[in-house]
């Protein structure tokens, strides 16, 4: 079993990411299970949100507490909370930043790699430039770093599931998988 857990900020899609990435997975045939962390979250607060994926039925019902890989949507969390509890070594850390993976040296034992899905995001109109919605983008991301799903799969869901600019979430998805840093 493969298990993700995605860090970001209420407004930011962490959610929404990870049944996208979810829908992504099953298009391969894999069975998935996608959940938000719920509290009494507000836009811009810490959130955070589960994919397990494999091959089998997934019957597990918890959080993830020991992840296979991160997803950070906002850089500011790191430092801020600990993203990388329970990080299985060798590990991914996919982060949004414009910044170099190493820059992100103090997290060792763990691979990163980093994208600027707040700029993708704002090339392709999502969200505002002060809002940016970086979570089409950083899952082409996640789909070249990690090589678990394609990025096909990836562009497909994303225009199956996400409400609205589907052709431009799709076209940052690709974007970021051609972007991102390791």
């Amino acid at each position: 079993m493969i298990e993700i857990r995605f860090h970001g900020r209420g407004g930011q899609g962490a959610q929404v990411a990870s049944k996208v990435l979810a829908v992504a997975f099953f298009h391969e045939n894999y069975y998935v299970q996608s959940f938000p962390a719920f509290g009494v979250e507000r836009r811009g607060a810490p959130v955070m949100a589960f994919l397990r994926v494999d091959q089998r039925p997934i019957y597990l019902r918890v959080n993830i507490y020991e992840p296979d890989h991160l997803v950070v949507l906002d850089p500011t969390l790191i430092g801020a909370i600990d993203v990388t509890s329970g990080l299985k070594q060798n590990g991914w850390i996919i982060i949004n930043s414009h910044q170099p993976p190493e820059e992100f040296r103090h997290l060792k034992g763990f691979r990163t790699a980093t994208v600027d899905a707040t700029s993708i995001a704002i090339r392709n109109g999502l969200g505002s430039r002060t809002n940016p919605i970086v979570n089409t983008a950083i899952l082409g991301a996640f789909s070249r770093v990690t090589g678990l799903v394609g990025i096909d799969s990836v562009a497909l869901s994303i225009r199956e599931e996400v409400p609205g600019k589907k052709n431009e979430n799709a076209k940052a998805a690709r974007e970021a998988f051609e972007e991102v840093r390791v």
